[in-house]
């Protein structure tokens, strides 16, 4: 424990899960079924750093991609990358950004075709945004099929 009184390791699972939260809603995706993958996220982490508990400071990245696995699988790409889209306009082909360091403390999205850093991981909302791929997608169809570009106008690339 620490002088808090707060255990070490959900410290770390409550911050992974605060920060990932921030960055879907921040993109407009932050929906009770989303939410439910951030929490089944810090479940499945929650055993893991018990296991490693050296591992703590990495369970951010390793939520955030988690549920970037899980709404590829359900929804599409997140979170669009909003450098490349803003660069090559809306007929580009979107990618997602990545998170790096993939096993590694302090993680951040970049965007590994253009290899630049565009945020910290739970830091997207600094005045981009950047969602996921479909007429499925987590944020509806109300915002097109690419979500909202970086102005958070409706729009972005397919």
């Amino acid at each position: 424990m620490d002088p808090r009184g707060v255990d070490p390791l959900e410290r770390a699972l409550h911050s992974a899960r605060a920060l990932v939260l921030a960055d879907l809603i921040a993109g407009d995706v932050a929906r009770a079924e989303v939410v439910s993958l951030v929490e089944e996220s810090v479940s499945h982490r929650r055993w893991w750093v018990e296991q490693w508990p050296e591992g703590a400071a990495y369970v951010a990245g390793l939520v955030a991609q988690d549920v970037q696995d899980a709404l590829m699988e359900r929804y599409g790409r997140w979170p669009l990358c909003p450098v490349c889209s803003e660069a090559e306009g809306v007929e580009a082909e979107s990618h997602a950004l990545d998170v790096e360091p993939e096993l590694g403390p302090d993680p951040h999205w970049v965007c590994g075709k253009a290899g630049v850093v565009i945020a910290a991981v739970g830091s997207l909302g600094g005045g981009r945004r950047a969602v996921g791929g479909t007429d499925t997608d987590p944020a509806g169809p109300e915002h097109g099929r690419g979500g909202r570009d970086a102005s958070g106008e409706p729009g972005g690339a397919s």
